[in-house]
């Protein structure tokens, strides 16, 4: 009887595990990665940090160097760059303002031999990999020591001294001056007009950090421009916010499509100083550096939000899950990205050993998307880290988190008008490859062409849906001198396949898609039907589209996201050696 009992509790044990088994193969359909994240690396040109490696490479080498960096991080699933142009009152691109960068040529001032701009440069490599290109300026460093006479002649120290403060052995500007917030306004709308960026970008460099012994002396400008009679603390946040604001409003009457950004210092302010604050015992961004990040998402003066949550999980005085809680909380409508400090992957640091744990990183990453609504992105620092690869921990974003494309999230509070769809797609079937062409259409009810155009595939045992990254089988970007063409190598001889096309404007609407259908068989030519032209809204994204109450409203948008319709435009074919065929899975689905 015992044995019987024994054997019977082996059987409903190998029965249990069997089950396990089996649910344990099944598709993990709640493990589907979002469609919608931005991926960003800071590329640091300061003290040649990431780009280019060295002060004395060609045109050539760092035109090379670039290429191989941006190609790395396609590969590692990078959406996005944030390229410092302007590190200390100096440039990487022709300025008639301010010289050119030491750390571009090797002499501040000097301009690159051969001569070239190259910030199209960099702006079109980015954009040829589907990467937004954020223009990082640091507005108020302008040098990184106090020995003016290394200062080109035409610095503005030279023709300005007055506007400059010397602390801890750096020259700042006063951002207590209206001249200086004007002349930081001016460098980058000059920039914003001339080249196409997707964003401006700034870190958390405002009033420098303090130091033991060190004072700002900039009492006689608190003197002189204080008119509400404020303490010095609110003074120095209201001359960083009244940049900013300004700033703002400026980049959007000279741009729309552009946006305005800032990776404020990771804490604002600890809940012992006040009850607003996170549960964090570290250094506060709003008293030490006069930057107060909760103002200016309240207000609508930044499109995103990147804290620099530069610690791991078990920081004891600033823990990354409290602090990404407490940024989601406090975001108010805007974009919150997260700042990841990759760069601790390779420290040997005793004061936060976790990031020894190769885990640390994708764990951060994860952890960000438990809020779909509220976190739409991380962006790391920076984009040499992510080369080394310490730990593998690249391995784990290229194979696994960032293994499939991600669009960048949309902001319809600067545009929720969708692009028309593509026109007269068609398809060529001769295997085993097909080749897809299509037209551009016109301009939209906003006067917005298509930028690029996502192309998604899928088998015939597959439910076609847009939300599905893992279908998107390419993004094709517009180039001059091609045709808008796209050969899939990979299709399977005698394999029916749906190709679902979207076209997607520059701040990320995507359209109604148009699709085609094939049977598996060479010979065929098929083409799409013209789509009807009922607008439709921009799909829901992450994070939340709420827009404040200071903020203009969104573009016009129509009822129906796009994201919510599975139907597609319907398909005729015209075949050739190939017979007719009854209506299939795919008629009935798509039409034709």
């Amino acid at each position: 009887m015992s044995r019987l009992f024994a054997a019977g509790r082996l059987f409903l044990f190998l029965l249990l595990i069997t089950g396990l088994l089996a649910v344990s193969c099944r598709p993990a359909t709640a493990d589907v990665p979002p469609k919608r994240e931005l991926r960003g690396v800071w590329i640091a040109t300061v003290e040649n940090i990431d780009w280019p490696s060295a002060r004395n490479l060609t045109p050539e080498q760092q035109r090379r160097e670039y290429i191989r960096l941006l190609d790395a991080q396609q590969r590692n699933g990078i959406n996005a760059v944030f390229v410092q142009v302007r590190p200390a009152s100096d440039a990487f691109y022709q300025s008639s303002l301010e010289p050119w960068s030491k750390w571009l040529t090797g002499t501040q001032g000097k301009a690159p031999s051969p001569a070239y701009d190259p910030l199209p440069f960099l702006i079109e490599e980015a954009h040829n990999r589907g990467m937004e290109f954020h223009a990082w300026f640091n507005p108020y460093r302008a040098s990184m020591d106090s020995v003016t006479r290394r200062l080109a002649p035409n610095h503005p120290f030279r023709q300005h001294p007055e506007w400059f403060l010397r602390y801890s052995g750096k020259l700042l500007y006063n951002p207590g001056l209206p001249a200086v917030r004007q002349y930081i306004s001016r460098v980058i709308l000059d920039v914003v007009r001339r080249y196409d960026i997707d964003g401006v970008h700034f870190d958390d460099y405002f009033y420098p950090y303090p130091e033991a012994g060190k004072v700002i002396h900039d009492e006689a400008a608190f003197a002189q421009y204080n008119p509400d009679g404020l303490a010095l603390p609110d003074w120095r946040r209201q001359n960083v916010n009244v940049l900013i604001r300004d700033l703002h409003d400026s980049i959007q009457s000279a741009k729309r499509w552009v946006k305005f950004g800032i990776s404020p210092f990771g804490v604002w302010r600890n809940q012992a100083t006040d009850p607003n604050g996170s549960a964090t015992k570290a250094f506060q961004g709003y008293d030490g550096l006069y930057a107060d990040a909760l103002e200016w998402v309240r207000q609508g003066w930044v499109d995103y939000i990147l804290p620099q949550l530069y610690w791991s999980s078990n920081f004891r005085v600033a823990q990354y899950p409290v602090l990404v809680e407490w940024w989601a909380r406090n975001a108010n409508g805007r974009h919150l990205y997260i700042g990841h400090g990759a760069y601790r992957m390779s420290e040997s640091t005793k004061a936060d050993t976790t990031w020894r744990n190769p885990r640390e990183l994708p764990r951060q990453v994860r952890l960000n998307r438990t809020f779909p609504t509220e976190v739409g992105g991380s962006v790391f620092f920076s984009a040499k880290s992510l080369l080394t690869n310490a730990m593998h921990t690249t391995d784990s974003l290229r194979q696994n988190l960032f293994r499939y494309p991600a669009l960048v999230p949309t902001m319809p509070w600067l545009d929720a008008v969708p692009p028309r769809p593509a026109q007269n797609l068609t398809l060529t079937a001769a295997l085993p490859t097909n080749t897809l062409t299509w037209q551009p259409a016109p301009a939209a009810t906003d006067g917005d062409l298509a930028a690029y155009y996502v192309l998604y595939r899928f088998e015939q045992q597959e439910t076609p849906s847009p939300n599905d990254p893992r279908r998107i089988l390419a993004v094709v970007r517009p180039r001059a001198g091609t045709g808008l063409v796209f050969t899939d190598t990979t299709a399977r001889r005698g394999q029916a396949y749906a190709y679902y096309l979207t076209a997607v404007d520059r701040l990320h609407n995507e359209s109604r898609p148009v699709s085609v259908r094939t049977t598996g068989r060479a010979g065929e030519i098929i083409l799409s039907q013209a789509p009807t032209e009922a607008p439709v809204a921009a799909p829901a994204t992450s994070p939340t589209t709420t827009v404040p109450a200071a903020v203009p409203g969104p573009r016009p948008a129509a009822s129906q996201p796009a994201a919510s319709r599975p139907t597609t435009t319907t398909t005729t074919k015209i075949k050739t050696k190939t017979k007719s065929k009854k209506r299939g899975f795919f008629g009935r689905l798509f039409g034709g």
